[in-house]
């Protein structure tokens, strides 16, 4: 506003008696100070809208008019500045108006979420899209071959572009989604050449990718744990103190904060970005087969043949234990911040809320069985996978003739498991993973389970099945 508001210079004050510098006052000054006023005068009536000239006025006349409203229109310097900073005023009303119009549409974008975050935080926030989904066709079904042995464990990193694979034969591949072919590849290494070699040489059990993508951990059956910068595969750090195999991995959402789990029956902490151990937790009474977190300062893990599964609260140093498996508990993942889902050698499939030490549902031999008459045995549950904050969840199962992953739904409450469709897929579905968008599916399948050898399915392709996942309409957002 300062731009509008010109002092006048210091020589417009009255000169003093005593400056003798100070001559008599000109005819000229008193005419330009009318000539200006007139510039003025003319200038304003040319601003004036043609409506309020009388085109019917004859020249005299008219020259007349002209005179008077010169006389009626002059302003004062005051006046002109006044005048000046009402329609600055103006100008910044209507520019202030028009913010508030964007700013009050962006905070209805920003608070809605804010909703979103916390009832997510609260557990709360579930995506009804189950019934919307369609079984893919078979054709749309991709197969990823390189890996030589069984594949143990697969992420999708966040921006759902690649995806990380490793396996029984040491090796790390990182594939394109959209080609399906290989972008890089970290060679496994012979039992022995541990000091000379970047990278694992015993079987690579568990792996986890950071939120952002930064990092790539993985673990092995050498109680190795491995981090790599995921964009270029460049190997980072490595962790050791785990006096068994690394069983299980997960990163702390929004953070990096690494929780790592071992056949030592014990879990780790560690912090990624400073290199570091934070601390160690224990209670599991069998090796533990399976973890994972979200956003919380906490994580749940399976415990094998103990069968329990276990929520530890980090910042409280305590943990909750579950029970409801008649077996071993080989796999664990988590729905939302209050639920998530188990299976077992038993062959069940059991949904589970933190307030509850009982599952809120269990759907016993959810995979059928096998064997002969008489002597039939629950097909075993090997890995298990969930859409974050929805009502949909899958699980993979390792049978002779039976192997499949099936989709389910989750019912009100998550006090139900209603069956979608099922996938015929061969061999050991040893790991599952849905892309952060739901818009397909990963399993990760071998010809033996990922953690031991107790038969092998010859007829099986190691490999990677990607799986499509397309909805009839819209996804729904529900606070229950």
């Amino acid at each position: 506003m300062s731009s509008f508001f010109i002092k006048k210079k210091s020589a417009s004050a009255a000169p003093g008696r005593g400056d003798k510098t100070t001559g008599p006052k000109r005819k000229g000054d008193n005419d330009g100070e009318k000539g200006g006023r007139k510039k003025l005068s003319k200038r304003l009536n040319e601003e004036i809208s043609s409506d309020s000239e009388n085109e019917n006025d004859d020249g005299p006349n008219r020259k007349r008019k002209g005179n008077e409203e010169d006389e009626e229109i002059e302003e004062t310097p005051q006046e002109k500045k006044l005048r000046l900073a009402k329609l600055y005023l103006e100008q910044l009303r209507e520019e202030e108006e028009k913010k508030a119009e964007d700013e009050e549409f962006e905070s209805d974008l920003i608070a809605g979420r804010l909703q979103e975050d916390v009832l997510e935080q609260k557990g709360r926030l579930q995506r009804l899209i189950a019934d919307e989904l369609v079984a893919p066709d078979p054709a749309e079904i991709r197969l990823l071959r390189g890996h030589q042995l069984p594949v143990t464990c697969l992420v999708i990193t966040p921006d759902e572009k690649h995806i990380f694979s490793a396996s029984k034969d040491c090796s790390i591949i990182k594939w394109d989604v959209e080609s399906g072919k290989k972008v890089q590849k970290i060679a496994g290494g012979r039992k022995g050449t541990e000091k000379r070699h970047i990278g694992h040489t015993g079987h690579i059990l568990c792996m986890a990718i950071s939120s952002d993508g930064k990092y790539l951990a993985t673990g092995d059956v050498n109680k190795l744990i491995m981090i790599w910068e995921a964009a270029t595969c460049k190997h980072l750090y490595k962790f050791t103190g785990h006096r068994g195999a690394v069983s299980g991995l997960a990163f702390r959402r929004g953070t990096h904060d690494l929780y790592s789990a071992s056949h030592d029956r014990s879990i780790k902490v560690w912090n990624v970005n400073e290199n570091a151990y934070v601390e160690s937790l224990f209670g599991h009474q069998d090796m533990i087969t399976g973890l994972d977190c979200l956003g919380r300062e906490r994580c749940v893990t399976a415990g094998g043949r103990d069968r329990t599964v276990r929520v530890w609260k980090i910042a409280e140093e305590s943990q909750l234990v579950f029970h409801g498996h008649e077996g071993s508990i080989d796999c664990v993942q988590l729905i939302n911040e209050e639920h998530m889902v188990s299976g077992g050698d038993d062959g069940a499939v059991c949904i589970w809320a933190v307030h509850k030490k009982k599952p809120l549902s269990t759907v016993k031999q959810a995979h059928g069985l096998h064997g002969n008459v008489g002597l039939e045995m629950p097909n075993w549950v090997s890995s298990v996978a969930a859409l974050h904050n929805s009502d949909t969840v899958a699980s993979g199962a390792s049978g002779s003739h039976n192997s499949a992953v099936q989709l389910w739904k989750c019912g009100q409450g998550f006090r139900s498991l209603e069956p979608l469709f099922s996938i015929p897929v061969a061999g050991f579905v040893n790991s599952l993973k849905f892309s952060n968008t739901g818009k397909f599916l990963v399993a990760g399948v071998g010809q033996e389970h990922r953690l031991g050898r107790w038969w092998r399915i010859k007829e099986a392709k190691n490999g990677l099945y990607i799986i499509p996942l397309k909805r009839q309409k819209k996804e729904q957002v529900l606070e229950q």
